[in-house]
């Protein structure tokens, strides 16, 4: 079956959008952990050149790899072992403005 179809309601087409490399990257993650392997699979699922692909996609890798400021996550399982739940505790700080050099009145508390 090609691009374009007739059918009793007239012409049908199917469009054809490769995924991101964003996209492509997360997908090649859930088929193996090596990194070459994931941007050869990245550039198969987006019809790209390995060259291509290569280069950006080492950088989004890399930046995934770098440790976050992200608040603490606790995670539990439920008690029938397919439940997960994620808790992320946000730090509460007070800021100070710039032109002041004060805390804002919603901080202040």
């Amino acid at each position: 079956m090609g691009a374009t179809w007739m059918t009793k309601y007239g012409a049908r087409r199917v469009r054809h959008e490769p995924p991101t490399l964003e996209e492509a990257l997360v997908a090649a993650e859930g088929l193996t952990t090596d990194t070459d392997q994931q941007l050869q699979i990245a550039a198969q699922l987006m019809d790209l050149p390995f060259e291509e692909v290569q280069l950006a996609g080492r950088r989004i890798l890399a930046a995934r790899s770098r440790p976050s400021r992200a608040a603490p996550v606790r995670s539990v399982v439920g008690p029938n072992q397919n439940t997960v739940v994620v808790e992320r505790r946000v730090s509460r700080r007070a800021t100070t403005t710039r032109a002041t050099g004060t805390a804002p009145v919603a901080a202040r508390r």
